[in-house]
Formats: structure tokens, C-alpha cells, sequence
């Protein structure tokens, strides 16, 4: 699911961004979580080795929740996330076949999550740029 779901971000992104898989984001002292993918600006992207980034760095935060990473992925990361300033989260869980993504953008006067949409069968957004994914499509595997 992250393979496809990485390969579709990078093809829809526009120029200025890019889609990391497993990086670590500094985001304070001791706090170095590893979302499933990011989407980072094209200049973090290409710093000379980077072996993490920053969360002024990201624009959205993507977790794929799996049963040993519920509570952290539901709860515990997307505080983390919002307290550092990420301005979107993504949140990606299976139910029963289907592929369900929360889409959450944080409200700055409180600097928490907000609901953008419980996505089903199709990933429609514009913000943190337009993307469209087709959930449901058997070839992508999502």
C-alpha cells in the first residue's frame, strides 16, 4: 500500500515538493518519529545527504496504521505532528478490503487537527495541493 500510494503522491506533487518514504522528522529534542511517507520541499529533498528532516520541512505527514500502531498513529503522532507545525496529516487504515484516508490540516490559533475528510473510494483534495487518487483501483493496490 505505501509503494502505491508513494508512486501516485510523486506523480501528482507539483514541481517544488517531493514524496520521501521512511525518513525520520526531527521535531524536538528526543522526538524523531518516522511517518510512512512525507511530502517535503524539493530544497530539503535535495540537501547534501540528509539523514532526517525538519518539520519546517513538511508539508504533510503520512501514516499507515497497522494493528502494533494504532494508538501511536491515531493519537500520540498526530499531536506530535500538529504541536511541531506539520500542516497537513494524513491517516491511512484498512477496513475489511477497502482502503479508508482521514485527511486532517491544523488550525494554527490552536494548534491542533481538523477534519478535512473521510475518504472511501476516492482521494479528492486541494489542499496541500490537488491531488486524486482512485482508491478502489485494483492495479495501484492500495
Amino acid at each position: 500500500m505505501v509503494t502505491a500510494l508513494w508512486l501516485e503522491l510523486d506523480r501528482q506533487i507539483p514541481n517544488g515538493f517531493r514524496v520521501q518514504i521512511g525518513m525520520a522528522v526531527e521535531l524536538g529534542r528526543w522526538q524523531m518519529p518516522v511517518p510512512e511517507l512525507l511530502v517535503v520541499s524539493a530544497a530539503a529533498f535535495h540537501r547534501e545527504e540528509p539523514s532526517n528532516y525538519y518539520a519546517e520541512d513538511v508539508s504533510l505527514a503520512i501514516e499507515v496504521v497497522s494493528p502494533d500502531s494504532e494508538e501511536r498513529d491515531r493519537d500520540t503522532k498526530p499531536a506530535k505532528y500538529a504541536k511541531a507545525r506539520i500542516p497537513h496529516y494524513w491517516r491511512v487504515e484498512r477496513q475489511d478490503a477497502a482502503v479508508v484516508v482521514y485527511a486532517y490540516g491544523l488550525d494554527p490559533a490552536s494548534n491542533s487537527y481538523g477534519l478535512v475528510g473521510i475518504f472511501h473510494d476516492r482521494l479528492k483534495v486541494s489542499v496541500p495541493f490537488p491531488i486524486d487518487i482512485d482508491l478502489t483501483d485494483p492495479g495501484r493496490k492500495l
